[in-house]
Parts: structure tokens; sequence; C-alpha cells
């Protein structure tokens, strides 16, 4: 299986996708915490369908330590009993803003309340412009059908 275009290799797709990878280093260099960060970046991926980033992201994670536990619970975060509750306000958050599309109102003011609860106001910017960021990426990789499953921990730096 091959994508349909390597976008890496056209300069159009890579000058776009080296903006949207520095917005993402500025998220990644903010102190929204690293767990988190990996958890919501695999939570969208699941949603929309995207292998690529949901291979990539779970391998990145289990590598910087997470455990299997964790990130077979995922899906299923809310009966999970191993993840805190930051982590299932930023999850919450991640659904409501990856199908804003399935619900009329967007995201409910609960979710954001229930979010800015746990983060301060920059952990909260880095949070909604990660969904955004990695829901970009998903819609990508599932236009192009990239193929999932080879990534390497660090492989892109």
């Amino acid at each position: 299986m091959d994508a349909r275009m390597n976008l890496l290799g056209n300069p159009v797709a890579a000058k776009v996708l080296r903006h949207v990878i520095s917005a993402g280093k500025v998220v990644s260099d903010s102190t929204l915490p690293a767990a988190t960060q990996e958890l919501v970046k695999i939570r969208a991926s699941q949603i929309n369908g995207c292998g690529f980033c949901t291979d990539m992201h779970t391998k990145e994670a289990a590598h910087a330590g997470e455990t299997s536990t964790r990130l077979h619970l995922i899906a299923a975060w809310r009966e999970a009993k191993v993840f805190t509750d930051a982590e299932r306000a930023a999850l919450e958050l991640t659904e409501q803003g990856t199908r804003i599309a399935d619900a009329a109102g967007g995201v409910t003011d609960q979710a954001w309340a229930d979010a800015a609860k746990h983060y301060d106001e920059d952990q909260l910017a880095a949070l909604l412009s990660l969904i955004a960021l990695i829901n970009a990426f998903n819609r990508v990789n599932v236009i192009i059908q990239q193929p999932a499953g080879d990534y390497q921990p660090g492989q892109f730096g």
C-alpha cells in the first residue's frame, strides 16, 4: 500500500507541513504535560481513523514511558480508572473538538469549564491548538491514505 502523494516530496505540501510542524513545536514546548499531549493526539487520531498518526503517537508515548495499560484504554477512557481528572478533561475537550460536525452546539461550556479547572490559560491555548493541529494532520493523512505500521519512535526528529 502506498500513499496517494508523497507529502514531503511535494514542494507545496512540504512547505505547508513545515509551518504546521513549527506550530506543533510551540505546543510541545509549552507547559501542557507531555503525556497529556500524546493522549490527545492518540484519541483524536483514533476518532478520525488515522492509522498513521495512531501508530506514530502510540509508539512515541510508549517510548516516552507511557504504560501499555493506559495506551490500550485511551479509546475507553470514560470507563478507565488510569487517567487523572485533568487528562479526562483534556480527552473530553479533544473528543468534542474533533467531533464538531457531529454536535450542533460544538464544544460544550461544561467541557471547556472542566478543562479550565485543570489547565491555566497558556496550557488551554496549547491544548486547543494541539487539538486543531492533530486534526489537520489526521485529515491530510486520511485523504492521502498514508499507510500505518512502520513508524519508528523519533523518526521525524
